[in-house]
């Protein structure tokens, strides 16, 4: 297979009959060159199929106008969500993107940041995977002075800033709102405590239950992959306690919903018996019957400030002493937690 050189400014050059210096100079619109001139090497270069080597450009002025995101996995509405409000303002403002997930492991998640920062990003924006312990793979980020803006899943950082919501909050308010429903066994179905936002969740049910009077008792909390299987897998534990919790908190809405469904098959009304909440207010929510009660976790808005945050910081735009952006959530009461109008 024949390779086609490049064509390069002194091929147009030669064709013309101009100085390379006078091409180059046109192509970039300089108002000394006459329009005529310009015409003719813009005709010419069009014609050669000339394209400008962008990334050597910006090498020179050491920017590549590019910024890189790591995410857990893409297969997430809230990640979707996350990303398009990413995409709104990088587009907006001139940055082209590159998207890895890290399929939940620290090792891809290595992988992730070591091919962004050979990619020559700008900088990076990171939500962590489910394994991650600590951040030394960021390293070589840190001493480059490449900026990080962690987002949702974040971890201890002096060298970056973290724009999350106040997940403790959101746990305490949703434990809250099942205990006014009269429930007073109610399960935790968590995720991996490493992770700040299930730690924090699960800190806000304690926290809940504790202000309510409601001993906190550890067989009531599940620690699970909070998948679509999820429900298959912990319906056993839940039907084994006795007596029956009368509530749960499920720290996502895709294992809220995947427990709700295997506790309806079972004979077990849902909210009569036992009141379901999620978390994420993602669309699946709204489709299942009874309708889910869930927190509201505004993706789009975590990724816009986040993408603004890491501009920001790239111009110099960023106040130094912000290392945190907490975004305020709601708790969306529905159907599946309505344990007083049900039983009315």
């Amino acid at each position: 297979m024949k390779v086609t050189r490049e064509v390069t400014i002194y091929d147009i050059a030669k064709a013309l009959n101009v100085a390379p210096s006078t091409v180059s100079r046109a192509l970039k619109d300089h108002p000394n060159i006459k329009k005529e001139t310009k015409k003719k090497i813009f005709v010419v270069a069009r014609e050669m199929g000339y394209q400008r080597n962008k990334f050597a450009s910006d090498l020179r002025q050491k920017r590549t106008n590019t910024l890189g995101v790591i995410v857990p996995r893409l297969n997430s509405y809230f990640m979707s969500s996350v990303i398009s409000g990413i995409e709104k303002v990088t587009n907006k403002s001139g940055y082209n993107l590159i998207i890895s997930q890290s399929q939940e492991t620290v090792i891809k998640e290595i992988d992730s940041v070591n091919t962004l920062f050979n990619s020559r990003v700008d900088g990076l924006m990171v939500s962590l995977a489910y394994d991650t312990t600590n951040l030394d793979h960021f390293n070589v980020l840190f001493k480059k002075g490449i900026p990080v803006v962690f987002f949702d899943r974040v971890s201890s950082c002096d060298e970056c800033i973290s724009v999350i919501l106040d997940n403790h909050k959101a746990g305490y308010d949703m434990t809250s709102h099942l205990i006014k429903q009269g429930c007073k066994r109610i399960v935790h179905l968590g995720g991996s405590l490493i992770r700040n936002v299930y730690y924090d969740r699960y800190s806000g049910y304690k926290q809940a239950l504790q202000d309510n009077n409601i001993p906190f008792d550890d067989s009531l909390v599940i620690i699970s992959q909070l998948n679509d299987q999820v429900g298959t897998e912990v319906l056993p534990k839940i039907l084994s306690l006795d007596p029956l919790p009368d509530g749960i908190f499920a720290a996502n809405d895709t294992s809220a919903v995947s427990i709700m469904c295997e506790l309806k098959q079972a004979g077990i009304n849902v909210p009569g018996d036992i009141a379901v909440a999620g978390f994420n207010n993602d669309p699946i929510s709204r489709i299942v019957e009874p309708n889910l009660t869930t927190v509201n976790y505004p993706g789009k808005e975590m990724g816009e400030i986040a993408a603004q945050t890491l501009i920001n910081l790239l111009n110099n735009l960023q106040p130094a002493s912000l290392s945190s952006i907490v975004l305020s959530h709601s708790i969306i009461v529905r159907q599946s937690s309505e344990k007083i109008k049900f039983n009315d």
